[in-house]
């Protein structure tokens, strides 16, 4: 559970390198809430590109929100998966870079990189390892 929070702290800290607003400054646990209203991007938009390059996460209502709730200003990220898997600090970074990728403009021409890189960090933690 050390890593876990560990990795959570260092993807939110990532993230708001990337100019993604980051609910509470941070976290102390594992879960991380995005407020993406100052990207342009709904929590729906942002969900579907991230699926659609195998990252899973969940649009979720910020604060204040004005988008409906089947929208939403937000997404929650969580590092317990990831974690399970092996991952560390250094491959939280690469996720923030990926997600900052996905909610740019340029998704579209960046979406081949994007996923292959997220193949990568998936055949680098397999979730199981096949027997000689």
């Amino acid at each position: 559970m050390e890593q876990v929070v560990k990795n959570a702290a260092v993807l939110a800290e990532a993230l708001k390198q990337y100019g993604f607003d980051v609910l509470t400054g941070g976290t102390d646990n594992h879960l991380i809430l995005l407020d993406l209203r100052n990207k342009g991007i709904t929590g729906q938009e942002l969900e579907d590109r991230l699926s659609n390059c195998n990252i899973i996460t969940n649009k979720n209502a910020v604060p204040f929100d004005t988008q409906k709730k089947t929208i939403t200003s937000g997404i929650r990220l969580g590092t317990p998966a990831v974690t399970s898997r092996g991952m560390v600090e250094d491959d939280m970074r690469t996720i923030a870079s990926l997600i900052d990728m996905c909610a740019s403009s340029s998704y579209e021409s960046n979406f081949g990189v994007i996923k292959t890189r997220v193949q990568e960090l998936c055949k680098k933690y397999p979730l199981y390892k096949e027997e000689d």
